[in-house]
């Protein structure tokens, strides 16, 4: 029987390394999970002294993280990972610019969060004016995520908006 489950979390095995990438996975998920209830519970408890804003776009940061620690505990695992790890440190130099050209908007996105985060021209709660390609619209902050900020309007519609825009756009605070 213990052979059996060795064999079963055994890395070096296709079916091995697949039981222990589902294993992983769900470690990271609850994680994930428990950190996003803590920080709605912490917000709750609050009562006004933490800034939501900050506090929902510090957790949805720390859950990410948590999946690329996940990625690369994973990968140290397995044998075959390991070396592929190993070429690809090899070659991070080239591997960092096509990863930052291929992202270059989800990452433009995450650092304009940041920087609406550390300036707080706004935040969820207050009503804001935006041009939009239909023109001039009014809507309040409902949720602000890593890589974009939600308004809410009056009649229930939607306006999702990327960060690196609201960044750089003229926003007029109404409320």
């Amino acid at each position: 029987m213990r052979a059996f489950v060795h064999d079963i979390f055994d890395p070096a095995k296709p079916w091995g390394a697949l039981a222990l990438a589902v294993v992983v996975l769900a470690i990271a998920v609850s994680i994930a999970r428990l950190l996003k209830l803590w920080t709605k519970r912490l917000v709750e408890r609050s009562h006004g002294m933490l800034d939501p804003t900050a506090v929902i776009y510090f957790s949805q940061l720390a859950q990410v993280v948590c999946f690329i620690l996940a990625l690369i505990i994973y990968a140290h695992l397995v044998p075959e990972l390991q070396r592929l790890g190993d070429t690809v440190l090899a070659s991070a130099g080239l591997v960092s610019l096509v990863i930052g050209l291929a992202a270059q908007n989800t990452l433009g996105n995450l650092i304009s969060g940041f920087s609406l985060l550390l300036y707080r021209p706004f935040g969820i709660g207050d009503v804001l004016t935006v041009n939009t390609p239909t023109g001039k619209e009014t809507g309040t902050v409902r949720e602000f995520t890593l890589g974009y900020t939600k308004l809410m309007t009056e009649d229930g519609r939607w306006i999702i908006i990327p960060n690196s825009l609201m960044a750089s756009t003229i926003v007029i605070r109404v409320k």
